[in-house]
């Protein structure tokens, strides 16, 4: 039975090879291999099979026959014996000296055997000598070149030792494999080899020069990929991998350094930018050795190109090569007998460009001083070198010239050699230029902040910045004198500009120097912002207060300042409120914009952010308990503080101070905080004797100030970590939910609606959570139905729908169909239809990631998938009195939808958003402008269809009485121009009139968009276009 399976397995084998070889059947080559590996027939059985094929006096056929072998062995070459191995290997050895059609079937055998682990020592040595002696590799076609190449690699991978055991010979033979290489797929793998010879100490022998050549010869690199290149090699790729190669070894620099200097003076920006590449990149393997002889020529090449190059692209790879050069020249250990080819170097490039450094108004100080720079730069011994000689030079040429121009030019180069020692940080005491050259550097600084030249002062404060920034340059006496020009600047200065670097110097310098900060200038603003000084106008001293407010905020970066300048914030604040000035909203508004900036500055430090929580959210809380409950005693004390604008300020600055608190503290303060409105709990609060009790949530007309105090109360709780516990949540849901659905004051019953939701939004799941939105659905429904206060109503629906869809709760789908309901509302419609924003828009202080609010991804996505049929649906069956209302709600949604996402969609919504651009809603307007910009630059050819009506349209609302269509539609119109050329031109003509029209128009910002858009129309379909 087994010789009867074994002779129906061999009549098989033998009618597949019969196949492949006579008939051309491809095919059978899988068939053949797939019996090999399950055991039906042995590689020994295909060759006996393959005999007749093998020895058949045509070489196509005897191709054939190898052809098929090879191809077996590519898929099997892990199943083979080490005897089999050696005998394959030597077959395919001596197949190397058939007829040339047969050799690329004989590659491909040695590839497979080639990654053959069982491959007996001395057989890759075997195989390369054969290669390298029988086959003229760059007559093959570029395949079998590639096998070539692949059978040296895997060699090279398993059997490095071997391959060295062949000395200089392998690198010869392989000279000779790629000379000549031009397919750049080939020469990918030729540069990883020749690399690899180099990095992995392979003999070069005496042929160093030859593999040079053999290499260099595509430098460099000049290829453009085909169109549509299934391969996608770039040009950057070869680049890439031939400098690897040309910076590899310090042994070529001698043949390397001539070719890149030859072509760092070639015409070619490209050639310029390669070998500056590959200086830069040879100099990290690079000693002195090897640069000596160059340097005058390398030196001379880069000075000239950064002196005359007007590419800026050029210019900063010259200056990295001059950095790379020095910075080797600096890692050289010096012997006794040894020049110091650093020091020569650098006293050649101050002999060149140091006396341009005095000429502030010629063209070629600002190259001298990059190139000293670049030089400088690579190590602290170049820098020492080179600032000994331009530091003095700069401040003798700031004295000799008086006018503020040239003096701000020196000042900067003076500001670049001091940002290069801010690398090394402390400023050593012995070696230092810089320190021996202390008193007069302060005093050129200093002179700038005083100049009336406001460009002047600004450079003046970034090198004032940046000395302060040096550890152990400033003396306290120089120290106090900074401060005290920080505060002028930023208080006295009347260049805005001036004021506020000098506040952001102050913001970098304060960490470094809390104390000298917090004890001078401190003080220094408390002072100002209490003074009151008759001779100013209203209007100067509120400046001054606004700058004294702005520069305490810049300075609390660290905690010790914070410390001071909190309780000064907050006692300007008191003022505010008691003083006569209590009116001033706008003064109490500026205060909290400074708390707030503290607030983000503290909240990465555990200790500073509980600090400012204790001490500013207490304060706030009961300034503005005290205003509420004086507003029916004593109207105009305080009423600044229960102001919308002021309490919406508020809001920002208590929840900066709350997000980041720790969840044990967190749980402390919100066991005061929530008791105080519930039950009027006001012990925590500091000045805590009020005249009535606090009682938010009760009704009563005289209670109204009390209750719009319940943003305070949604600032803190929403902005509170999830994992912290409320207390009395249950209690507290429903107080928010009455007061939400009964207030008669839109701000309170929407500001109660937000913090509801805030809540609802990260209340765990379960049947209290069930049972509380079941009251409110409850409580909205009648609501809405009738009666005073559907408004209301409608705002609680959305923010709770809102907290829902983002969260991916059940609910959320009943409620948003409740929503799209109120669409065909003729009251409540217009009102719904932006509702939409709401749900889609990240919401500013509540029901956002930064407030811990539980915001699953992508819930844009799933709304839209979920709701925008049911837009479209309801929007065709509406009358026509409300389809505009189902066209601003589409229009909100795709308007906040990633475009991506609009892009897939765009082709079932686009006659629905052209619709939307002939409603007489503005605001539906705008959004389906803002909406249709990027689908023109990210979908042309689906916008093309419609080209006719989206022509008509934006010409159309060119002419609308509101500012921001006009502008949105001219951004259209100049998009349309990404549409194809072919489908615009017949338009050309009518587009470039009705522009003319907008460039007259009364605004400025008009006038720029029609200049941006008719422009392109004109040069449409224009030469190079």
């Amino acid at each position: 039975m087994a010789a009867a399976g074994a002779g129906v397995g061999g009549a098989a084998l033998a009618a597949s090879v019969q196949d492949f070889v006579s008939g051309q059947q491809d095919g059978r080559a899988a068939e053949v291999a797939a019996g090999v590996k399950d055991g039906s027939w042995t590689v020994l059985q295909l060759v006996e099979a393959l005999g007749s094929c093998l020895e058949n006096t045509d070489p196509r056929t005897r191709g054939r026959g190898i052809q098929l072998l090879s191809q077996v062995l590519l898929q099997c070459y892990s199943l083979l014996q080490e005897k089999e191995v050696l005998h394959l290997v030597l077959f395919y050895e001596n197949r190397l000296q058939d007829h040339h059609l047969v050799i690329p079937s004989v590659l491909q055998g040695l590839r497979a055997l080639s990654m053959c682990e069982v491959l007996s020592p001395g057989l890759a040595v075997s195989v390369l000598k054969a290669i390298f002696q029988e086959v003229h590799v760059q007559s093959l076609l570029q395949l079998d070149r590639h096998t070539v190449y692949s059978i040296i690699t895997n060699f090279m991978g398993t059997r490095e030792e071997e391959l060295k055991g062949l000395g200089a010979d392998f690198t010869f033979g392989f000279i000779q494999v790629m000379d000549g290489e031009k397919d750049p797929r080939n020469l990918l793998v030729a540069f990883q080899i020749v690399h690899d010879l180099i990095t992995k100490n392979y003999a070069l022998g005496p042929f160093v020069e030859e593999l040079f050549e053999v290499t260099s010869c595509y430098f460099p690199i000049d290829f453009t990929p085909p169109p549509n290149d299934p391969h996608g090699i770039q040009r950057e790729d070869l680049i890439l991998s031939l400098r690897a190669v040309l910076a590899s070894t310090p042994q070529f620099a001698e043949f390397l350094l001539p070719l890149l200097i030859e072509k760092m003076d070639s015409d070619l920006q490209s050639a310029k930018l390669d070998s500056l590449q590959t200086l830069t990149a040879c100099c990290a393997i690079y000693g002195q050795k090897e640069l000596q002889e160059f340097l005058p020529s390398l030196w001379s090449s880069l000075r000239r190109e950064v002196f005359q190059t007007a590419s800026e692209k050029v210019e900063a790879e010259c200056l990295a090569a001059l950095h790379a050069l020095s910075a080797c020249l600096s890692r050289s250990v010096l012997s006794s007998d040894t020049e110091d080819l650093l020091d020569s170097f650098l006293s050649s490039i101050l002999q060149d460009c140091r006396h341009h450094l005095c000429e502030p108004d010629m063209k070629l100080v600002w190259p001298s001083a990059k190139l000293l720079q670049a030089a400088a730069g690579a190590s602290l011994r170049a820098y020492h070198h080179v600032t000994r000689s331009v530091l003095p030079l700069l401040l003798e040429q700031y004295t000799k010239h008086p006018q503020s121009s040239q003096r701000r030019t020196i000042l900067e180069l003076l500001l670049g050699f001091l940002e290069l020692q801010q690398k090394w940080g402390h400023v050593e005491e012995d070696e230092s230029t810089l320190l021996s050259l202390r008193a007069p550097v302060c005093s050129v600084v200093f002179s700038a902040l005083t100049d009336p030249s406001v460009q002047l002062q600004l450079v003046g404060i970034r090198a004032l910045t940046v000395l302060g920034s040096l550890q152990g340059f400033l003396s306290p006496s120089d120290l106090e004198l900074v401060v005290d020009h920080l505060v002028r600047l930023a208080l006295h200065e009347e260049d805005s500009q001036s004021s506020e670097a000098a506040m952001e110097a102050a913001g970098s310098l304060a960490p470094i120097y809390p104390k000298v900060f917090s004890g001078r200038m401190v003080p220094r603003l408390e002072e100002e912002l209490q003074s009151e000084r008759e001779e100013e106008s209203s209007r100067d001293r509120c400046s001054l207060r606004q700058r004294c407010l702005q520069a305490l905020a810049a300075v609390s970066i660290h905690t010790s300042i914070v410390r001071e300048t909190v309780p000064v914030l907050l006692q300007h604040l008191r003022k505010v409120q008691k003083g006569s000035e209590a009116g001033n909203a706008q003064d109490v508004v500026s205060v909290c914009q400074s708390l707030h900036r503290v607030a983000l500055q503290c909240q990465q430090d555990a200790e500073g952010c509980w600090y400012y929580h204790q001490a500013v959210v207490p304060c706030l809380l009961a300034m503005a308990v005290q205003a509420a409950m004086q507003e029916s005693t004593r109207p105009l004390l305080g009423k600044a503080l229960l102001e919308e604008e002021v309490l919406a300020a508020m809001v920002p600055v208590i929840s900066a101070a709350t997000t980041h608190l720790s969840p044990e503290l967190a749980a402390q303060s919100v066991s005061h905080v929530v008791p105080l409105f519930l039950d009027g709990e006001v012990s925590f609060l500091p000045q805590n004797s009020f005249p009535c009790s606090f009682q938010p949530f009760e009704d009563g007309e005289c209670l109204e100030a009390q209750r719009r105090l319940v943003v305070l109360l949604m600032a803190f709780v929403c902005s509170l970590p999830r994992n912290v516990a409320i207390p009395q949540q249950d209690r507290l849901l429903r107080e928010l939910l009455a007061l939400s659905c009964s207030c008669n004051c839109p701000f309170t019953a929407t500001t109660a609606a937000k913090c509801f939701a805030g809540l609802v939004n990260k209340h765990p799941a379960g049947q209290q959570l069930d049972e509380i939105l079941q009251l409110a659905v409850n409580r909205m429904e009648p609501g809405l139905a009738e009666g005073p206060r559907r408004t209301q109503a409608l705002a609680l629906l959305l923010w709770v729908t809102k907290a829902l869809v983002l969260r991916y709760h059940p609910l959320s789908s009943r409620l948003t169909d409740k929503l799209l309901g109120l669409l065909g509302d003729a009251e409540l419609g217009p009102a719904a239809a932006d509702g939409f924003s709401l749900l889609m828009a990240e919401s500013p202080d509540v029901l956002h990631k930064g407030c811990h609010a539980d915001v699953r991804i992508m819930f844009r996505q799933r709304f839209f998938t979920d709701n925008v049929p049911k837009l479209v649906q309801g929007f065709h069956g509406a009358g026509p009195d409300v389809k505009a209302n189902y066209l601003k709600g589409l229009s909100h949604v795709l308007n906040h939808l990633p475009k991506p996402v609009l892009v897939t969609e765009l082709p079932t919504l686009l006659s629905l958003l052209l619709e939307a651009l002939s409603c007489s809603d503005r605001v539906v307007q705008l959004s389906t402008l803002s909406c249709l910009q990027p689908l023109l630059l990210e979908a042309p050819q689906i916008m093309s269809l419609h080209v006719d009506t989206l022509v008509t349209k934006f010409l159309s609302l060119t002419s609308s009485p509101t500012m921001a269509v006009r502008i949105a539609a001219l951004r259209c119109a100049h998009a349309l121009t990404s549409l194809p050329v072919t489908v615009l031109l017949p338009y050309k003509a009518r587009v470039i009139r009705a522009l003319a029209k907008p460039l007259d128009d009364k605004k400025r910002l008009v006038r720029k968009e029609a200049v941006a858009a008719r422009g392109e129309w004109f040069l449409l379909g224009s030469p190079g276009r």
